[in-house]
């Protein structure tokens, strides 16, 4: 179970959670974008993988080679601290160039500001305990489904490429997808001994209320 629990975590990584959030608006609504399908988005994808996932793991490649931080995984919880940091300018240079760019929706740049609120959140809640970052990135995710659904939707949408045709989704399933990911990943992190229930229901918790708090800033 373990190497199964080692891919999940890296596939739902938090640092790739803003390229999903994206990836999942363009696929439910890309005429909020101004394009019709979401290869027509594919350089805004490229600079939000870049900026939100490519940069700052490179940074934090760079720690352990400079013996900053001991090891990629940032078991401990001080380790965490230079990595929170420089994560977090990253995230704040993307959110401000985002919400000064009116080609960009609301509904992504809420986002970045959330994904950016729940980053800092979590980088002070770990200065006293430790918090599964895993699961605050699904916990936004999650949020973000839900108000994607009650604002941005249609109801359902369509995925195209698939062996029968474009596939359509209702909201609700999806929704459904990403509770049932966010407990396959959560259960990934038990199993990997990297934290405690406490810190996976407070990381959770910390992610999805983020993403209300953004929704509140922005509209």
């Amino acid at each position: 179970m373990r190497p199964l629990a080692f891919l999940f975590s890296v596939v739902f990584h938090p640092l790739i959670i803003p390229t999903y959030m994206l990836i999942i608006l363009l696929l439910v609504n890309p005429y909020l974008f101004g394009v019709n399908e979401l290869w027509d988005s594919r350089l805004l994808i490229l600079i939000v993988f870049v900026s939100t996932f490519f940069i700052p793991a490179f940074c934090v490649f760079m720690m352990k080679v400079l013996e900053l931080i001991p090891d990629l995984q940032l078991e401990d919880r001080q380790d965490r601290i230079i990595p929170y940091i420089a994560t977090g300018v990253f995230y704040l240079w993307l959110f401000w160039n985002l919400y000064n760019n009116n080609d960009i929706p609301v509904a992504f740049r809420n986002c970045m500001l959330g994904a950016t609120i729940a980053l800092f959140m979590a980088f002070f809640i770990n200065l006293f305990s430790k918090i599964s970052v895993h699961a605050v990135g699904m916990g936004g995710l999650v949020g973000m489904i839900v108000i994607t659904t009650a604002l941005f939707s249609y109801g359902s949408f369509t995925i195209p490429g698939s062996p029968f045709g474009g596939l359509e989704l209702s909201m609700g399933l999806l929704l459904i997808i990403a509770l049932l990911t966010s407990g396959i990943v959560c259960t990934s992190r038990l199993i990997l001994n990297a934290h405690n229930l406490q810190d996976l229901y407070g990381g959770f918790l910390v992610g999805m209320v983020s993403q209300f708090l953004a929704l509140q800033f922005l509209t």
